[in-house]
C-alpha cells in the first residue's frame, strides 16, 4: 500500500514538478539567447542576455541532478518509485482487431 502511495506521488506530484522547472529553465535560457542576438546587432549590454542564459542552465542542471538523485535514492534503497518495466497488461488487447470491432 506504502509502495502505491509513493508511486503515486512520484508520478503525479515530483515527476511534473521536475519536469515544469526543467521546461522553465529551458525557456528562460532561449529568452537570453534571443536577448543576446538581439543585443549583437544594436551594440548593446549583452550582460542581460549573458545572466538568462546561465541561469538557465544552472536550473536545466539542478532539475536533471534532483531527477538523478531521486533515481539514485529509488535504486539503492529499492523504493519502486521509477518502475523500469512499463505495464503492458492491457497490450492485447489494443492490438486486437476484435477490440475496435466490438464496440466497447
Amino acid at each position: 500500500m506504502s509502495s502505491q502511495i509513493l508511486n503515486n506521488f512520484v508520478s503525479y506530484i515530483i515527476n511534473p514538478a521536475i519536469l515544469v522547472i526543467f521546461t522553465a529553465g529551458f525557456f528562460l535560457f532561449v529568452w537570453g539567447l534571443v536577448q543576446f542576438v538581439m543585443d549583437l546587432n544594436s551594440g548593446g549590454e549583452h550582460e542581460e542576455g549573458k545572466q538568462h542564459m546561465l541561469w538557465g542552465i544552472v536550473g536545466m542542471f539542478v532539475m536533471a541532478s534532483v531527477y538523478g538523485i531521486i533515481a539514485l535514492l529509488d535504486n539503492t534503497f529499492d523504493l519502486g518509485a521509477f518502475s523500469s518495466t512499463p505495464d503492458m497488461g492491457r497490450w492485447q488487447d489494443i492490438n486486437s482487431i476484435d477490440y475496435f470491432g466490438s464496440g466497447r
